[in-house]
């Protein structure tokens, strides 16, 4: 069954602030920084889309965004957020089942690779690994565990409780820049957040 977090929609922001104050925020703010004018954007789990708030207060137009989320719930607050000018095309699907018909200069995964298994996670990445042209950034924020005791308490604790409520899969963080590695890609921007349990990192596609 493919997480959905439909349930959590209603509370979502509200308990991320709760626990992490505006780290998960911040995180994933400072990789907006990296998007240039005019470029074509795919975000693939978007959560209540209030990154696209945040992207239009950088770039009021200009840019044509593919904003692509499981969730309806979320995809219904994401649709009622002030995008300025910018070209944005909702489209409510796992991003794995989503057929593109181009390619984008960027593509931004916020908090995605760790509902999945190494398996999902190696399907999901194959079926976006080529929609990046050569030279695209992939902005990609995520948990990692750094060997300090309290990550995995909280991990673990995430993972109940999501998989409870949300039915995500997995109860183990997959290893998610082993993929990025895997692809030759390079990190060529990355900060952490909270502790170092949230890493955002900037990659770029090589030839």
């Amino acid at each position: 069954m493919a997480s959905n977090y439909d349930n959590s929609a209603w509370f979502y922001d509200s308990l991320s602030k709760l626990f992490y104050g505006k780290s998960l925020i911040n995180a994933q703010v400072y990789l907006l920084s990296f998007i240039k004018p005019n470029s074509s954007i795919l975000i693939a789990g978007g959560g209540t889309g209030w990154i696209l708030e945040e992207i239009a207060k950088i770039h009021p137009s200009g840019l044509k965004i593919t904003y692509v989320e499981i969730s309806a719930n979320m995809m219904a607050l994401s649709k009622k957020r002030a995008v300025g000018d910018n070209d944005v095309i909702f489209i409510n699907s796992p991003v794995e089942e989503v057929s593109f018909a181009e390619k984008f200069d960027i593509i931004i995964t916020p908090f995605l690779f760790d509902n999945f298994t190494g398996d999902t996670l190696q399907k999901v990445f194959d079926h976006l690994h080529p929609l990046l042209k050569t030279d695209g950034l992939w902005l990609n924020t995520d948990f990692q565990l750094t060997g300090k005791w309290w990550q995995n308490v909280m991990l673990k604790t995430m993972f109940v409780f999501f998989k409870i409520v949300c039915g995500i899969e997995t109860s183990v963080l997959p290893d998610i820049n082993k993929q990025f590695e895997q692809y030759g890609y390079d990190a060529i921007a990355q900060k952490t957040f909270y502790g170092d349990f949230v890493s955002s990192k900037n990659f770029k596609k090589s030839s």
